[in-house]
């Protein structure tokens, strides 16, 4: 997002006019790296910090330039603020600062669009002018004006940034008229990424890498967010942790790092990363947020909050600030705050499936499952392959009883790679519930096989449930070996330790009586015959069609 969107419309000046037809691809870098330069201070004329340091960055990482052949840059002058920020007192919180509306937009969009009519708008205008639309949420005409800023002046990064803000799909993208030049690859690149087709995303950085754009830190960046959105823990902390040696002073995206080493639990590295962006900057958003995440991995999470409300008033438009604190409401059970800090995430992107998870959750709390529903269903469109949105979905069907939906989600959790190993556990207990007792042996044997191959030494309930169900499943089935077996395992558990020794007792009564096994009930497979073995079973499922339980 530009650093501000209160500027006047700026006249098409000379200086302009050499930026406005660039070239379609990467064939010619010293040419590249002048427009960029020249870009670089006609934003930040226009106090389009954002915009500027990114093309500012970007110049820097192509190869160096003869000073001859380098313009002045031009003088610079001061930028005024937005009146809806100098009208909103600073004792309000940032919840409450989220309601207050700029009155002069509707002027402004007037005055704009008797402008845009004549065509006398030049592309920071007309960037201007999206901006207006789009706080005045209207959404197609914000997305036709950013298109149009984008062909008028391709080189402005803001107006392809807000045009990204608004795509919802891949569908929407296909349909726009975007100009035909290597900035557009910058921008298919990052709305990959926010769409989160990493894939595409991941091998339009690795061609810009190949065509000169290898120094890049803002690539190497969106690469290792990249791997965040998808989950790839240790990638993108190895990326982040090169980028940290290759660009120490660097901030963007370090409350992305920050979120990382949250989930991994890495104290020291946190704090330590806390500190050194104090000593930076602490007046940025993302040192608000890295300081945040640490107060809440010390469980701290009023002071947390804290440091999210004080990103908030830096830039009350953060995405990261708004789930983050309503994060820390949850903790705090404060559920009411805690939505309204997800319904303002998601007014600033609808794209952004923690604050509808999270949404999801303060309903669950609550006790309304319909609302629940809802709410994962939308973050369950916005990451299919995620487990955590298939397990959430498959527990809210199954408490307002649509069994057969919650069987679909908890095997498609399954299939797509359950990163907390419960849909199977809770699979089985679905068809224990409905007497399927052969399905629910699968799904139990399935999950010990999982727990096992994967080499993690795991002591919980769950296991110990496994082992329980299958001890006496096998018994049923007068399978005595695997009866035995499974039995054995009980007793290494405390909760299910005097059910393992009766059941080998009674095993062991029945074979002493000459008990022989029965065909009657059929076991569903056998377990292996070393449970330490790698026996991950293989995953022969097609991807399920949930269009008839989503919106």
């Amino acid at each position: 997002m530009a650093a501000s969107t209160s500027m006047v419309p700026v006249a098409v000046t000379a200086a302009v006019a050499p930026v406005l037809s660039i070239n379609s691809d990467f064939s010619d870098l010293r040419e590249i790296k002048k427009q960029l330069l020249l870009i670089a201070g006609l934003t930040r004329e226009r106090g389009l910090l954002h915009s500027s340091k990114w093309s500012a960055e970007l110049a820097f990482s192509l190869p160096a330039l003869p000073l001859a052949e380098l313009q002045p840059p031009p003088p610079i002058t001061e930028s005024g603020e937005k009146k809806k920020d100098d009208e909103t007192v600073d004792s309000l919180g940032p919840l409450e600062k989220g309601q207050v509306k700029n009155e002069a937009l509707r002027e402004l969009r007037v005055e704009l669009s008797k402008k845009h009519q004549a065509r006398e708008l030049d592309g920071f205008g007309l960037y201007l002018y999206g901006v207006v639309l789009r706080k005045l949420d209207l959404v197609k005409e914000a997305i036709d004006v950013f298109v149009e800023a984008t062909h008028v002046l391709p080189l402005h990064w803001g107006a392809w940034l807000e045009l990204c803000n608004l795509i919802t799909d891949k569908e929407m993208l296909k349909f726009l008229s975007l100009p035909d030049t290597w900035m557009k690859e910058f921008f298919l690149a990052h709305i990959y990424t926010e769409l989160q087709l990493i894939e595409e995303a991941l091998q339009k950085y690795q061609n810009l890498i190949d065509v000169g754009f290898s120094k890049s830190s803002y690539i190497v960046s969106q690469i290792a967010v990249a791997y965040h959105n998808i989950r790839d823990i240790d990638k993108a902390l190895s990326i982040f942790n090169e980028l940290r040696k290759q660009d120490p002073y660097r901030i963007e995206n370090m409350d992305t790092f920050s979120n990382l080493l949250y989930v991994r639990s890495m104290k020291s590295e946190l704090s330590y990363l806390a500190h050194n962006l104090c000593e930076i900057d602490k007046y940025r958003v993302e040192t608000c947020c890295v300081i945040g995440n640490y107060y809440s991995l010390r469980s701290q999470h009023e002071k947390a909050a804290l440091y999210f409300q004080r990103a908030l008033k830096l830039n009350p438009r953060y995405l990261g600030a708004w789930t983050l604190m309503g994060h820390e409401y949850m903790e705090m059970k404060n559920t009411s705050a805690a939505i309204q800090a997800y319904r303002h995430a998601i007014e600033v992107n609808k794209r952004d499936y923690r604050a509808w998870y999270g949404l999801g959750q303060t309903y669950e709390i609550l006790k309304m499952p319909f609302y629940c529903l809802y709410y994962y269903r939308r973050a369950h469109q916005l990451r299919p392959n995620d487990s955590r949105m298939l397990v959430a979905l498959g527990e809210c069907y199954e408490k307002l009883n649509q069994l057969v939906e919650a069987k679909k989600c908890y095997w498609r959790a399954y299939a797509v790679g359950d990163v907390e190993k419960m849909a199977l556990v809770k699979l089985a207990k679905l068809h224990e519930q409905l007497t399927e007792s052969e399905q629910a042996a699968q799904c139990y044997i399935k999950y010990i096989q999982d727990i096992y191959s994967c080499g993690e030494i795991v002591e919980h309930l769950e296991e110990s449930t496994a082992f329980r169900y299958l001890a006496q499943y096998y018994f049923k089935c007068k399978l005595w070996d695997e009866a035995s077996t499974c039995a054995q395992k009980c007793c290494a558990f405390n909760d299910t330790r005097e059910e393992g020794k009766a059941l080998l007792r009674q095993i062991l009564q029945l074979r002493n009586q000459g008990e022989t096994p029965t065909t009657e009930v059929p076991a569903p497979f056998f377990l292996p015959a070393s449970l330490s073995a790698n026996n991950t079973p293989t995953r022969r499922v097609s991807p399920l069609n949930l269009s008839s339980v989503t919106p």
